[in-house]
């Protein structure tokens, strides 16, 4: 009985340490992001002129607030990330609005967490406000 006491303690012991691991890894790929613009490049095989692809644009705590996928004619689609009010460094996404190439609004999407972080639904609403669709996340462990 001492052993398997022993070793429920030791499990969640290292299920706490490995959740603040990831936690605090998340925190350190924002942190090398702060402010940051990072452009991506992209040249056809048989080609030697490159073009912009990705725009992506991450606010002063490193989280992504905005990305923009261009296409031969221009920008395709731009993607605008939103956080809760006074969120910190580890905030999650509330709500993402994406424009078309002509920079209206073609879908709103809000999302929804579990406690630990991982997605729980994302809601789709078209420009109007009535929802289009709901996703459902579900996460099954390896065997």
């Amino acid at each position: 009985m001492k052993r398997f006491t022993l070793l429920i303690i030791m499990l969640v012991l290292g299920l706490c340490t490995f959740a603040q691991s990831v936690s605090e890894g998340t925190v350190v790929k924002r942190e090398r992001r702060r402010g940051m613009t990072v452009k991506e490049w992209n040249t056809p095989t048989g080609s030697k002129q490159a073009f912009l692809d990705h725009v992506t644009t991450y606010d002063s705590l490193g989280r992504k607030i905005e990305e923009i996928e261009y296409a031969s004619y221009g920008q395709k689609l731009r993607v605008v990330s939103e956080y809760p009010a006074g969120s910190g460094v580890t905030a999650k996404v509330s709500r993402e609005i994406e424009y078309n190439d002509r920079n209206k609004v073609v879908r709103i999407r809000k999302f929804e967490y579990y406690d630990d972080g991982t997605k729980k639904r994302q809601l789709n609403y078209y420009p109007n406000g009535k929802l289009e669709s709901v996703k459902v996340f579900e996460y099954i462990p390896k065997d």
